[in-house]
């Protein structure tokens, strides 16, 4: 074995899944399949549980992932010994942000990342919103942004930076422009399109089963991103954050129709675990973060709408 393939199964046993992995490491998901197949071949035991349709690790993968994370951040640290740069935080950050964090939220503190660690590399991993936070508790990544529940994360620290209502969208070219009355006869009438999970579909089925209505629900799907595109051709209204209509290419294609106070505002901000672990490469670079994520000033946006 050798440290490429070392790198390939880590970030497997990261991500659990062949697509992602082959895209990061700028491999064929063919070829990455060869390297697993070579490296538990040589180790004499199997080390992922193909079976699902998701990749998990075996007992012995995960004893293989831990030696090769080990062998990684040695090779690092003598790397960086080698160089004359052992006082310097270098590193790969792993982060998991829907595409609208990435316009909205992400730059400010990239720009404060790279200005004071530029050694620091960025993963970033984009998704549904509603897979950050598992994505932090399973390791996946080291910070993310998303919604943050109203009574907070346990074992999670979260520092929030703006604040969004929930609305309706719909298409400037579709049926639903005019649509006028309350929340609840917007909802009992005009097709919708929703999130599968998150705090918004947790909100959204509490208010509706509070108030005995029953919504006509056109598609569910996962990310705000892939709503819209479904609201766009014309099937309905979806169920967003405003700030995804505010922050990048969809501002001028739909109309807003309110979700009322009964569904609340969104918080989005920083999610990451609250004690430092792993490696001393992974702590550094977990200090530098939490080093700006407490020195930077999010004043908590959108507070007047």
């Amino acid at each position: 074995m050798n440290f490429y393939e070392l790198k390939a199964f880590s970030t497997l046993a990261r991500t659990l899944h062949y697509g992602k992995t082959a895209a990061e490491i700028n491999l064929s998901p063919s070829a990455l399949s060869r390297i697993i197949s070579r490296l538990e071949e040589e180790m004499g035991t199997i080390l992922l549980d193909r079976s699902n349709r998701q990749v998990e690790l075996t007992p012995n993968g995960k004893l293989f992932a831990e030696f090769s994370n080990e062998m990684l951040e040695k090779r690092l640290q003598l790397k960086t010994k080698l160089s004359g740069e052992a006082d310097k935080v270098s590193g790969t950050l792993h982060v998991y942000a829907s595409v609208t964090a990435c316009y909205a939220i992400l730059p400010s503190f990239i720009k404060a990342l790279s200005e004071r660690y530029p050694h620091i590399q960025l993963s970033i991993e984009t998704g549904d919103p509603a897979a950050a936070i598992q994505a932090v508790r399973e390791g996946r990544a080291a910070l993310a942004v998303a919604a943050i529940p109203e009574d907070g994360l346990s074992y999670l620290e979260t520092i929030r930076i703006k604040r969004s209502p929930l609305i309706y969208a719909a298409s400037k070219d579709g049926p639903w422009t005019n649509v006028q009355g309350s929340p609840q006869d917007i909802i009992s009438s005009v097709p919708l399109i929703l999130p599968k999970t998150g705090l918004a579909r947790q909100r959204f089925d509490q208010w509706t089963k509070s108030r005995n209505v029953k919504p006509i629900i056109a598609a569910e799907t996962e990310g705000n991103e892939a709503i819209l595109a479904i609201a766009q051709l014309g099937l309905g209204m979806g169920l967003v954050p405003q700030i995804v209509l505010e922050s990048g290419p969809y501002i001028n294609q739909f109309v807003e129709h309110t979700a009322g106070n009964s569904l609340g505002y969104y918080e989005i901000g920083f999610i990451r675990r609250s004690e430092i672990y792993g490696t001393q490469s992974s702590r550094r670079i977990q200090q530098a973060v939490s080093d700006i994520l407490h020195s930077t000033d999010w004043t908590l946006e959108g507070n007047k709408q």
